[in-house]
């Protein structure tokens, strides 16, 4: 008998042929996750792994792993050989760490069809052995405190415990996107859905020094560590701004400024996609949340890069998204009253509902080439680690 960590994969196993890839990813990642504890073997076995290590640690790993997108559940199991008399023996080993529990059923799959006992049968046959050696508990196969799991595959693996994890799918697995990070709630949280659908994230942050404070940077690098708590490094890529917006309130109208710098932005972010292979933009926009983010503007910003613009918060309200941002603990961070860019010339009366022409019109008082080029020259790149 051996006690490991059976993982489930939950939505990896519907990728088809392209299954083993979403399953060696996420194996990886769980790797980089565990790298302080000594892993004797990690193993595949129909549709889920199994890690062998020291049991002391098992509360331990579990806490880094519930953090890599692509897990559903970790479950302590007991693993032992394909005899009944061994399956009996774990049963009341499991049962003896609940003594609490009053109700139990047996919820038994046999995957291995050449063991001579059916799923049915183990439930009833696992069942009488908990009656016959524990009288206060009782059969509810309802609302029981206790579910037995057993499981028949190469070995059996017994567990009560389903420890969930964030499910979606392995870092890495669906390209890599830039997300475009300021200080607020919306963005971190933006990144945080995006890593869950498997993208590989780099974050870009604009500040306007010395008219914006320092720790507005600091605090969006604070974020950023947040972020790679569940994707893993990243390379975090820091603009100032101010000289652009500088030129735009000389030359252009004061109402656009909103506008125009957005588009300035996008055009920044898709020079550093080019340039580091990221293959989209991610932003943290909800529609109708601020004058940007009308349709009206979300179009006029769109047609100013030929990249994607990912928008995963384009239908939440802050509720929703404020709930998330307190779920993956950036929210402390995030309304720390540090100022970012976008408050520089701030306009009274933003435009709301631009006319490209009119943009178009304003853009060619500036020279948005030079501009855009010193910007990304002048950048700084600092490489954000998973903290310990």
């Amino acid at each position: 008998m051996k006690r490991v960590l059976s993982v489930s994969y939950g939505e990896l196993t519907l990728k088809g042929a392209n299954r083993s890839r979403f399953e060696d990813r996420a194996i990886f990642k769980v790797r980089k996750s565990l790298k302080n504890f000594d892993i004797e073997k990690i193993y595949k076995e129909q549709g889920k792994f199994y890690i062998e290590g020291n049991p002391d640690n098992f509360p331990a790993m579990i806490e880094k792993m519930k953090k890599v997108f692509g897990i559903v559940s970790i479950s302590p199991a007991l693993r032992v050989e394909k005899t009944l008399e061994n399956v009996d023996e774990a049963v009341q080993l499991l049962v003896k760490k609940y003594p609490e529990a009053k109700t139990f059923k047996v919820q038994a799959h046999r995957t291995d069809k050449s063991f001579p006992m059916k799923s049915p049968e183990m439930n009833g046959h696992l069942g009488g052995v908990v009656l016959k050696n524990f009288p206060d508990i009782k059969v509810d196969v309802h609302h029981p405190d206790l579910i037995i799991y057993v499981e028949v595959k190469k070995y059996i693996y017994i567990y009560a415990e389903k420890i969930q994890g964030f499910g979606g799918l392995p870092v890495g697995s669906g390209g890599r996107g830039l997300l475009l990070l300021s200080g607020g709630i919306d963005s971190p949280v933006a990144g945080y859905l995006m890593a869950g659908r498997g993208m590989e994230l780099g974050a870009l942050h604009f500040h306007s020094y010395p008219f914006t404070p320092i720790r507005g940077e600091d605090k969006a690098k604070q974020l950023a560590s947040i972020l790679a708590d569940y994707c893993g490094p990243l390379s975090f890529y820091s603009i100032n701004l101010l000289p652009i917006q500088k030129a735009i309130r000389q030359n252009c109208r004061e109402r656009e400024m909103t506008i125009l710098s957005r588009r300035f932005m996008m055009r920044i972010g898709e020079e550093i996609c080019k340039k580091y292979s990221y293959q989209a933009m991610i932003t943290g926009e909800s529609l109708g949340q601020v004058a940007s983010q009308t349709v009206e503007s979300i179009g006029v910003i769109n047609h100013a890069v030929n990249l994607p613009i990912l928008r995963p918060l384009i239908g939440m309200d802050k509720r929703q998204i404020t709930e998330i941002s307190q779920d993956i603990e950036s929210y402390e961070v995030s309304i720390l009253p540090y100022e970012d860019c976008c408050t520089v010339f701030l306009p009274d009366r933003p435009v709301t509902k631009p006319r490209l022409e009119d943009i178009l019109e304003s853009e060619r008082k500036l020279d948005i080439d030079t501009l855009v080029e010193q910007a990304v020259e002048n950048m700084e790149i600092t490489k954000i680690q998973v903290r310990e």
